[in-house]
């Protein structure tokens, strides 16, 4: 592992982003974008980004999550990647509480539709339920359904509020977010201009087929603006984060 910016300076693979703490935000919950794409731009492979990271990836994914408070993803993410709920190791808990952080991040589910099983496995650990963010005119009887199993907020009247959204977290002591996408789901925080930082792993091969990129949705005008603010190199495998450039 070497870190070429700012730098450079060789580093063993597990001291990548470590003791990372996300900044928090101000009035809202700041956001970092944690994705993965291949060399020519796709964002999963066999519509999973299972196949797409190697060993720095997994090691930036475990280090992103111990840096953030929540945990902020779309439904259909869920369902795709068949998330569970985050836990860690007692070592993982541990770092986290002496960096000021609770044990674990909050899982946050973004859907309009509250298409999801209340017997997926995300809702496996009824002591950590996840929070799901929905808006005023979501089926009550799905509604009623997940709120066995989860905890619902909704902002917004016909669309999820995004921006209410991350308030609300923000009052809730949720002031760092990591937001693992979808493509949508980053592109409506795009879109409103709420994210604050990008770490990409940009893994070594080419995809190719009709993958979507790792941001998807109408452009934005103008691009938003990012400034470099660190860069890893491991096994071919490129570390980016770029912050927000306001």
């Amino acid at each position: 592992m070497q870190q070429l910016y700012p730098g450079p300076r060789d580093l063993q693979l597990e001291e990548l982003y470590e003791g990372l703490t996300l900044e928090p935000g101000e009035g809202r919950a700041s956001v970092a974008l944690g994705m993965v794409a291949s060399v020519d731009g796709g964002a999963a492979v066999g519509g999973l980004t299972a196949d797409l990271g190697g060993d720095a990836d997994a090691v930036a994914f475990r280090r992103l999550r111990g840096a953030a408070d929540a945990i902020l993803v779309g439904a259909g993410t869920v369902r795709d990647e068949d998330y569970g709920p985050p836990r860690g190791t007692p070592e993982r808990r541990a770092d986290r509480v002496g960096r000021g952080l609770t044990e674990r991040p909050r899982l946050v589910i973004v859907t309009g539709s509250l298409t999801l099983s209340p017997e997926h496995r995300v809702f496996g650990d009824p002591d950590h339920p996840p929070l799901i963010v929905t808006h005023e005119q979501a089926p009550t009887d799905r509604a009623d359904a997940l709120a066995q199993v989860a905890d619902i907020v909704r902002v917004g009247r016909d669309d999820v509020d995004l921006c209410a959204a991350l308030t609300e977290l923000h009052d809730r002591g949720y002031r760092r977010v990591l937001c693992e996408g979808g493509p949508r789901l980053n592109g409506a925080l795009l879109a409103e201009d709420l994210v604050d930082e990008l770490f990409l792993t940009v893994a070594a091969i080419l995809a190719a087929g009709e993958t979507s990129r790792i941001i998807a949705g109408p452009a934005v005008d103008p691009p938003r603006p990012l400034q470099l603010a660190g860069v890893h190199e491991h096994d071919g495998e490129l570390l980016l984060r770029y912050r927000r450039a306001r």
